[in-house]
């Protein structure tokens, strides 16, 4: 399936995940059903992990890919990781905060929580810092990018700060919403888990929860006093399943998602055809042109400053007088779909729009990005906004929208063309 079709049906996902898929991934997904201990399934399960530690940039870490949606890793560092009555530091950006922390509270950790002192505002290394002074943690989790705000917040710079104040403390990052997209080194920032899904800046179907931990957190893992405290998240479960699988051997504990691993395997493969450090910039320059083209037409971000705002998603303050609803709603009619809010305290008074995968890294989906842009800026001049512009503020999108479908889309901006020629 091409861009053109996907923008010929009734409507594209822009949303911060699921996000939309290749055509390689699609066809994995069409296919009739396959035995889990199948050769030619074995070799794509063993070949998606080690493409994994390529995705991570974790040289020796230990992978899993196992059915469940990005919260499942949640429960497998809970269970596997802090024992009954062991102290846990949040790093707490926004609403995944919140639930890390409820996670880890239900297998009995013990949580504290560093909270930004604002929506849309990231923690101190000093708050960090004295925390980590207050008493020993077990583990200290990070919210790479929290999809309820869009905030991202600075992970090498807050693993720096563990190595010195607390080294012992292993850190954790939730890269749900960042893996695949943003920078994230796990060996040279000091990372011993990151947990993500493969629905988001990974490019495949949702269903999958992928976890990469260091060879440090499964030291700590095997020396754990009292057995994990699950059944199904257990790694003394699933380490032995996921190393029969990548030393091409057959091997059960449960049923894997069949379609959906081969989906994340064909992905996989795309992403490491190229470095990671062009993917990641890619997402950065489309980040940029929508940022500056909403913030050109006077919205104004959630995050309090571009430094703080993630390349996979824009989180966006609704104008005085336009109804979010509505708003929505016309861009669904039109054939887009973007995200309303998700944090408690302002869901009422934002939006969210996903820019990360294929909308991200491919030229021709790029369509996606100029379309959303272009029937934006319409569905917000309908209530009214923007009235006073007698010219379109981003031309380019809406250059993009207006051509037929089989025709070139105009260059967006300076900065995607000075990219690496994907």
């Amino acid at each position: 399936m091409t861009a053109t079709t996907l923008l010929n049906r009734k409507r594209v996902l822009m949303i911060p995940g699921p996000v939309e898929v290749s055509t390689a991934v699609l066809e994995q997904m069409a296919g009739p059903p396959t035995s889990h201990v199948d050769p030619n399934f074995i070799n794509e399960f063993g070949e998606a992990l080690e493409m994994l530690r390529t995705v991570f940039q974790c040289k020796d870490g230990q992978p899993f890919i196992i059915a469940g949606s990005g919260t499942l890793g949640w429960d497998m560092v809970a269970a596997n990781l802090v024992e009954p009555g062991e102290a846990a530091l949040v790093i707490n950006t926004g609403l995944f905060g919140d639930r890390f922390g409820e996670a880890l509270e239900t297998y009995g950790a013990s949580v504290t929580h560093v909270r930004a002192p604002a929506i849309g505002s990231v923690p101190t290394m000093d708050q960090v810092a004295a925390a980590l002074r207050e008493r020993t943690y077990k583990v200290m989790t990070i919210t790479h990018v929290d999809t309820s705000t869009g905030v991202l917040i600075d992970v090498p710079a807050l693993a720096r700060v563990v190595r010195t104040v607390s080294p012992n403390t292993l850190v954790i990052v939730d890269g749900v919403c960042s893996v695949g997209g943003e920078e994230l080194d796990m060996d040279a920032a000091g990372v011993d888990v990151t947990l993500t899904a493969s629905q988001k800046a990974l490019g495949a179907p949702p269903g999958l929860s992928v976890v990469m931990a260091s060879q440090r957190a499964m030291s700590t893992f095997k020396h754990r006093v009292t057995k994990p405290t699950s059944y199904y998240a257990s790694w003394a479960k699933w380490t032995p399943i996921m190393q029969a699988y990548e030393a091409r051997k057959p091997s059960y504990f449960a049923t894997p998602a069949v379609p959906l691993v081969k989906a994340l395997h064909a992905s996989l493969k795309q992403i490491v055809a190229r470095p990671m450090a062009d993917r990641t910039a890619y997402h950065a320059a489309v980040s940029d042109l929508v940022k500056r083209t909403v913030t050109a037409w006077g919205l104004r971000l959630v995050p309090q400053g571009l430094d703080l705002a993630a390349h996979t998603m824009t989180a966006v303050y609704y104008p005085e007088g336009v109804s979010g609803a509505k708003m929505l709603a016309s861009l669904a009619a039109k054939g887009v779909t973007i995200a309303g809010g998700l944090h408690p305290q302002i869901a009422t008074q934002y939006f969210r729009i996903g820019h990360m995968g294929i909308t991200a890294t491919h030229d021709e989906e790029l369509r996606y990005v100029h379309r959303t842009l272009a029937l934006l800026e319409t569905a917000l001049r309908e209530q009214g906004y923007l009235q006073d512009a007698t010219d379109s503020v981003t031309d380019a999108a809406v250059g993009a929208a207006r051509v037929p479908a089989s025709a070139p889309v105009p260059a967006p901006s300076m900065a995607l063309r000075m990219r690496p020629k994907l």
